[in-house]
């Protein structure tokens, strides 16, 4: 399954950049199987090396009940309600709509190597805030029972074909992991047992211990996660698995865990057994682990320990559905964690190497930053910490963006083709927030806090390009750009010519080689682009921001385009 789906991805792509100028819809209708070239060797030997493959893969982060409403029947399921504060109900994002666009090929489109969708475990029933406006745990962090399917989002059956489906286009999928605490308590939703959760006090975020052992905000339990004392189930949970008729099963499949493990029936050996079996049945290729900081760090490594086994048994058990070797990769948000510091996380009282407790990738603060550096200055640390030193062979994950960072690197859309370039041409992982490619707004009239971030996908702006017009051709072109060519994320950056900025990326593995060449801030019109002895004359290359070809003469390449950006690279 895993070579056919990745002939329909290159079928796909290639059909995009046939019929640039033309809309999505009718490009990818024109794809066909015989116009795909082979894999080229320097995938395969991506694939064979985990960092390489996440340092330059690219991550399309969405909230899924505000991406797109697949199945309308659902919305207001469990008596759910749209009399929330702005932008804090449900509006009917469902997991039948995630994959109703991957199976149209948007996600092919901009070059995506791994879908992360927010938590879709079943979320409390009530709301929250009910004299200040009333907030529903659409976002997916408020965990009610973490075996279940928040039915707002559909079911077993629609997650099920929605791995699947990527898994056929050779795109992962992204597990969002809670493990440190519940959802808030509403009166539909009793607070769990004391010996599972504390209610206090509230994180100062001063010191490791205002920070770890505390709970984040109010009314949001804290699991008990260094505990080992052993615990009952809680009883609202036995008496919602009686209710549905399968509380002997759940029983049963506990009794299993903890006896081959060992472990005491202690809170996070509970929730590190419901967590795995979500990898375990359905393939999920990676964690994204949520409020990483906010635990004790070794729990992390428990829970890789166990990962690893689940996506192992789920390989034996689906190997049609196997895309390559690729380990289960693991990566945590601890907040503010910027790439400048390196492996340490500085609690201000101590310091933490987070990389040492199963983490292969971290998310990476800094990126978003407005400072005084230049782009430059940028991707030569970026490149130079993740290929040399303590670093070598970790990744992080760099975004402009987010669902819960109150400091975006455009709050206002005023450049979102330059936020793109930032973004796309950053060496190590990046991540798309769904509608950076649209210009979806961030700025939402009676919005407050992390909601503003949140809007409905703007579908409604997808013919014209986004809402600043060209944005999408130009998030398509460079995410497609870096989908051919790893070396754009994980090659060693070198920097050619300072004005017009002119820099390369070059990644040799196991005898294969992938060179780029990026020039920015061109005149529009005639150009000659130096290719500094990295192509040799004779060499054909192709700019994949025009679609333009030539040859490398007199160690340049001669073109004539309307954009200031070029990016050139052998065709793949």
């Amino acid at each position: 399954m895993h070579n056919e789906g990745r002939t329909m991805n290159n079928a796909i792509r290639a059909a995009v950049l046939l019929a640039a100028g033309t809309s999505f819809l009718s490009a990818c209708s024109s794809k066909t199987p015989e116009s795909v070239a082979p894999v080229p060797d320097i995938e395969s030997a991506r694939v064979a090396d985990p960092a390489v493959f996440w340092n330059s893969a690219t991550i399309y982060f969405l909230l899924t009940d505000r991406f797109e409403n697949g199945d309308p029947s659902n919305d207001l399921a469990l008596g759910r309600k749209q009399d929330g504060a702005v932008l804090r109900s449900y509006l009917g994002g469902d997991l039948e709509g995630v994959l109703d666009r991957l199976e149209e090929g948007y996600f092919d489109s901009l070059g995506v190597d791994a879908i992360w969708m927010t938590p879709f475990l079943e979320q409390i029933h009530g709301s929250v805030d009910e004299g200040t406006g009333k907030t529903w745990a659409f976002h997916g962090y408020w965990t009610r029972d973490w075996t279940a399917i928040e039915p707002t989002l559909g079911t077993e059956d629609d997650l099920r074909a929605l791995v699947e489906a990527a898994h056929a286009r050779g795109i992962r999928v992204v597990m969002d992991a809670i493990i440190n605490h519940t959802g808030p308590v509403t009166p539909l939703d009793p607070q769990w047992p004391t010996d599972w959760v504390r209610t206090g006090p509230r994180c100062t975020y001063e010191t490791y211990p205002t920070t770890v052992p505390c709970t984040l905000v109010d009314n949001l339990p804290d699991v008990l996660t260094t505990s080992d004392t052993p615990v009952d189930l809680p009883p609202q949970l036995l008496e919602k698995w009686e209710r549905e008729g399968r509380l002997e099963q759940e029983l049963a499949e506990l009794d299993v865990f903890f006896e081959q493990t060992g472990y005491p029936r202690a809170p996070r050996f509970y929730i590190m057994k419901w967590l795995t079996d979500w990898v375990r049945e359905y393939g999920f290729d990676a964690y994204r682990v949520d409020t990483a900081r906010n635990f004790d760090e070794s729990v992390a490594a428990e829970l890789k320990q166990e990962v690893d086994q689940a996506f192992a048994d789920w390989k034996r058990a689906n190997p049609d559905q196997v895309l390559d070797g690729l380990p289960f990769y693991m990566f945590g948000e601890v907040y503010h964690y910027d790439i400048a510091n390196g492996r340490e996380y500085d609690f201000g009282d101590r310091t933490v190497d987070y990389f040492d407790y199963g983490y292969d990738g971290l998310i990476n603060f800094g990126l978003r930053n407005r400072d005084e550096r230049t782009l430059d200055q940028i991707f030569t640390q970026y490149s130079t910490t993740l290929r040399e030193g303590e670093m070598r062979g970790l990744t992080v994950i760099s975004y402009v963006d987010s669902h819960d960072d109150f400091s975006p690197w455009d709050p206002d859309r005023v450049d979102p083709l330059g936020a793109g370039t930032r973004l796309l041409l950053a060496p190590g992982a990046v991540q798309i927030y769904y509608g950076d490619e649209l210009a979806r707004t961030l700025r939402v009239e009676g919005a407050e806090g992390d909601a503003t971030y949140r809007s409905f996908m703007n579908w409604e702006d997808l013919e014209r390009g986004g809402a600043t017009p060209g944005t999408l051709d130009h998030w398509r072109k460079l995410a497609r750009f870096r989908d051919d060519h790893p070396a754009v994320g994980a090659g060693e950056h070198q920097r050619l010519r300072v004005a017009p900025y002119i820099f390369s990326r070059t990644l040799d593995l196991d005898g294969v080689s992938d060179v780029v060449i990026v020039a920015m801030d061109l005149e529009p019109g005639p150009k000659t682009i130096p290719v500094s002895g990295l192509f040799p004359d004779g060499t054909e290359l192709v700019d994949s921001y025009s679609g333009q070809r030539g040859v490398v003469t007199n160690n340049g390449i001669s073109l004539t385009t309307d954009f200031e950006l070029v990016l050139l690279g052998e065709s793949r």
